[in-house]
């Protein structure tokens, strides 16, 4: 995210805290996929992490004048997201991974063999990363999947950020153990 984004995004919640619809539109529009993503990988079940968005922006819509500017809008909604997943979590008996959906992923701008090779490197890596605890697999997402610094991490989980560096080494050491059992050498095809 670039410096003027990141300051356009603080002008549009100070925007949003005076009541204008037409920046939480561009707000929503910005970040509602990166909130979706996010929310889709704690909760595994689309139709929730649709609801999440809703309820991610509502607060947003409703709070955006307590927004103190500590942090970026970004890790703020991803803070959000996070607690609202969590509390889905808690009220949810059963979380399954959709697989049918999972591997119906695929890019299509590769020739077939590269394709099917990347396809099983892809859901290789996808089931070693659901066999990482859900700490690490936390961890792991907003490190990697949303970019998000060691700082940003420790601030949208509420840990210090010695302890995310800590559970991103071994979750990495993890993930490299079961990769390897998997049968996946190191690199991309």
């Amino acid at each position: 995210m670039s410096v003027t984004q990141a300051a356009s995004d603080e002008v549009l919640i100070a925007r949003i805290a005076q009541g204008d619809r037409l920046a939480m539109q561009v707000l929503y529009g910005r970040h509602h996929v990166r909130v979706y993503r996010f929310g889709l990988r704690l909760v595994r079940d689309e139709q929730v992490a649709e609801d999440l968005i809703s309820e991610v922006f509502l607060d947003v819509w409703r709070q955006a004048g307590k927004f103190e500017g500590r942090s970026a809008v970004s890790t703020w909604l991803l803070a959000i997201t996070r607690f609202k997943a969590l509390s889905a979590l808690r009220r949810r008996k059963d979380v399954e991974l959709d697989e049918e959906a999972a591997n119906a992923i695929e890019d299509l701008s590769d020739d077939p063999e590269m394709a099917a090779q990347k396809k099983d490197t892809s859901e290789a890596l996808r089931e070693c990363l659901t066999a990482l605890s859900p700490e690490h697999r936390e961890i792991v997402d907003l490190v990697y999947y949303h970019e998000k610094s060691v700082e940003e991490v420790a601030e949208i989980v509420g840990i210090p950020g010695n302890t995310v560096k800590t559970r991103l080494f071994y979750a990495r050491k993890k993930l490299a153990e079961l990769l390897k059992a998997a049968g996946v050498e190191r690199g991309w095809p």
